[in-house]
């Protein structure tokens, strides 16, 4: 284990927000749970950060990061029509569609290019293109921090939903998760359910290797690249709503894009919405709305937390007063 004390966060959050924490613990391995035990690290303030790609840090955090960075992908069963994998927090994920893409297994491609660590993927039940990570894990491995004992949560235990998971409700800060097991098909198939990936495929022949290809030309048209521009990704959930109350909002906006949803329910698009409230390409200083897409909030260089705090509020606000909807944040606001 590595300990910093009074470190930057600046490098460890896709915003590159200029923060500091009291202490950051780098976890390099699975025993180092021993150590933040013996110091009584999870009975004082704590957070646990993995790539940082879906936190706003709103100041200096008075506490202790956790950063696991153990890493590893054992194979745990393999037959002619699957294999299951167990995947260390740590493993960035990029690495591990890249070892899907190696090894011809079918399920995760469309998931390419989403910044951060395994361990983060249920978390946040992280999903693009028509699939979600809940397709393919088969289980969840942690420990509990206030005890440390360990854990085994099948798929459905999870209790999976949209951009939502067990470990944003009833585990929330209760948890650390070590290990996430996922089921791969050797069947070749895709998943086509996003018009702009079905228009594209449609002209050329279907492979891994094109579909992560057109993948990667989607997200580049519509997301900024985190190493220039800094952001967190979809800053907004997309909104559910009734299909009375979408009646009626249509009756007002007839172009509203919008999608079926669990319980007879409506979803629409909050970038759309973001849109119409006028806000796509703001600029505020270093903090605004990206131009190619409205639901990314982004930091061109020298954003304060607190301007990236003011102009998410604002745009809620204004979203709020047009058409009577609550965004919810996707991103964690600490």
């Amino acid at each position: 284990m590595i300990v910093y004390w009074n470190h930057s966060l600046k490098d460890h959050n896709t915003f590159s927000i200029d923060v500091r924490c009291t202490q950051f613990f780098v976890m390099d391995q699975l025993d180092d749970r021993h150590i933040l035990q013996k110091e009584k690290i999870f009975a004082s303030p704590h957070y646990i950060l993995g790539g940082g790609s879906n936190v706003l840090f709103t100041k200096d955090f008075a506490g202790t990061i956790i950063h696991p960075a153990f890493k590893g992908i054992e194979v745990m069963e393999d037959s002619d029509q699957s294999r299951l994998i167990r995947v260390a927090a740590g493993e960035e994920w990029d690495d591990v569609i890249n070892y899907c893409l190696r090894n011809r297994l079918y399920g995760l491609e469309n998931l390419i290019g989403i910044p951060g660590c395994a361990g983060s993927a249920p978390v946040q039940n992280i999903g693009a293109y028509g699939v979600e990570a809940k397709d393919c894990i088969e289980r969840v491995e942690g420990f509990l921090t206030d005890n440390m004992q360990p854990f085994t949560l099948s798929a459905e235990e999870c209790c999976f939903g949209y951009r939502n998971s067990i470990f944003k409700k009833k585990l929330k800060g209760k948890c650390l998760i070590t290990h996430v097991w996922f089921r791969l098909s050797k069947t070749e198939h895709y998943t086509l359910t996003y018009k702009a990936l079905s228009d594209e495929m449609a002209q050329q022949n279907l492979s891994l290797e094109t579909i992560t290809q057109s993948i990667l030309r989607i997200r580049n048209s519509k997301l900024p690249d985190i190493r220039k521009i800094g952001c967190a990704g979809s800053f907004f959930k997309n909104p559910v709503i009734t299909e009375e109350r979408f009646q009626k909002l249509q009756a007002q906006h007839p172009d509203l894009v919008s999608h079926p949803a669990p319980g007879k329910k409506v979803k629409l698009s909050a970038g759309q919405l973001i849109e119409k409230a006028g806000w796509k390409g703001k600029r505020t200083g270093d903090a605004g709305i990206y131009p190619l897409q409205a639901l990314v909030l982004v930091n061109y260089g020298g954003a304060s937390p607190e301007e990236i705090q003011h102009l998410y509020k604002q745009v809620y606000s204004d979203v709020r007063k047009m058409f009577n909807i609550r965004l919810t944040p996707e991103v964690n606001i600490l």
